[in-house]
């Protein structure tokens, strides 16, 4: 799902770069002294994460975790997804540095959204958590993918090919990350409920 050097228009690339520093310098004043060992964690999970890539025809497809990232870091999961793709760019040359507030908004903005959505959803009891979890991380897939595909059809006709099937490419993800971020969610409500509680939210009853 990485976009490349010389993809997109001008006007998109600069347009994306704007929404990626507002959105980074929002996040950063979420961030707290005693959140940044789960910050770094969960940061470091999906630099390793997104960069397993299962080619699909032109295009390849890996685990996203935008919705996961969102339910774990609430607002902070902006500057966490900046950062592992910025990591992602300089080191392995995932994604050009060009298209890095591209990329950056598709992820980062299903994941705030996603975060949000989590907490509205998960109420107190594992069932919940676990429902709320792996919608969350469907969700933020389907969004991330459905994002990418505009993006790309802002890149002319020749990319629009590619981006009907980076979309539907994606549709098993979605059910993949879904599975995983329900399970991942019920797992730290067992044995570590306080890592779902960002920003100082309320914690929950088991």
């Amino acid at each position: 799902m990485h976009i490349s050097d010389g993809v997109l228009p001008t006007s998109v690339t600069l347009a994306g770069f704007a929404l990626t520093f507002a959105g980074a310098a929002l996040s950063l004043k979420q961030v707290r002294a005693e959140d940044l060992p789960r910050i770094a964690v969960v940061t470091s999970s999906f630099f390793v994460a997104s960069l397993i890539h299962l080619p699909f025809g032109p295009t390849s497809v890996h685990l996203l975790l935008p919705g996961i990232v969102g339910a774990l870091l609430g607002p902070v999961s902006f500057l966490s997804i900046t950062l592992g793709l910025f990591l992602q760019s300089i080191l392995f040359q995932f994604g050009g540095l060009t298209a890095l507030g591209a990329n950056a908004m598709m992820m980062g903005l299903p994941a705030v959204f996603c975060g949000l959505l989590f907490r509205l959803l998960r109420g107190k009891t594992l069932k919940m958590h676990t429902i709320a979890g792996g919608l969350a991380g469907g969700l933020g897939t389907l969004l991330s993918a459905v994002i990418l595909a505009a993006l790309l059809f802002t890149a002319g006709e020749d990319f629009l090919g590619v981006a009907k099937l980076a979309l539907l490419a994606h549709l098993p993800v979605v059910c993949i990350e879904a599975g995983v971020s329900a399970f991942i969610i019920s797992f730290l409500f067992r044995v570590k409920p306080e890592l779902l509680n960002p920003g100082g939210f309320p914690r929950h009853d088991r």
